[in-house]
């Protein structure tokens, strides 16, 4: 993706794979293989730290309440998608 990317595919899998990198839900190894591969990245490095930071905003000025309702909905939602079974 960059000119001083040795392997483009490295680009694209970093990116990919970004928010499960910040969330911490990688194994050791892949997440020792992203990070090396931020360390010598400055686009996928640029990347990282934008998300990060947007995720930081987003966690300290996003307080506002969500109804309940609504919170049990997005979760038979999900439910749903992930077991592929229909809302009862």
């Amino acid at each position: 993706m960059t000119p001083e990317c040795s392997d483009p595919a490295d680009c694209k899998e970093a990116i990919e794979r970004l928010y499960h990198f910040l969330d911490g839900e990688l194994t050791d190894e892949r997440r020792t293989l992203i990070a090396s591969h931020l360390d010598e990245c400055g686009f996928c490095l640029e990347a990282y730290g934008f998300e990060g930071e947007l995720r930081h905003v987003i966690a300290h000025k996003c307080k506002d309440r969500v109804p309940d309702g609504l919170m049990d909905r997005v979760a038979d939602a999900i439910r749903q998608e992930t077991t592929g079974r229909p809302l009862l």
